[in-house]
């Protein structure tokens, strides 16, 4: 994969998509090469040396997936970001501890926590129903 070894020399791209075009079995990774390859060079360089238009790499499973996570990971920040606003305009400072304990939850419990951050009204009353 590109970007493990020396990924970001054109020279390392162009033998891996030699490789794995001269193998039947191993040219459907073309996309997942040049997903990877993305990383650690410019996208424009990547579609020059693969020949490759991006559309077939977005249609591609893995890109797709990880796209997915991506936006679930951003909704999620957003949402826990807000939430500590929120608290902090409420409550002034909130502890790390607090911080940290919103950090795994989900985005229909960080939505929760916003309305028991509303409803509270203490800091104290919504710790105890943060760590319940």
């Amino acid at each position: 994969m590109p970007i493990l070894r020396g990924g970001g020399e054109v020279s390392v791209v162009q033998r891996a998509l030699q490789v794995l075009r001269a193998d039947v079995q191993l040219n459907q990774l073309e996309s997942l090469l040049a997903f990877f390859a993305s990383f650690v060079l410019d996208t424009p360089l990547v579609q020059q040396i693969m020949r490759l238009d991006m559309a077939v790499l977005r249609e591609s499973p893995w890109y797709q997936e990880i796209e997915q996570r991506g936006i679930q990971q951003g909704v999620q920040q957003g949402a826990r970001q807000q939430l500590i606003r929120v608290l902090r305009r409420r409550f002034g400072e909130i502890s790390q501890e607090v911080e940290a304990r919103l950090e795994g939850e989900s985005v229909e419990q960080l939505e929760n926590l916003m309305d028991s951050a509303i409803a509270v009204s203490s800091l104290n009353e919504f710790v105890v129903i943060l760590f319940r």
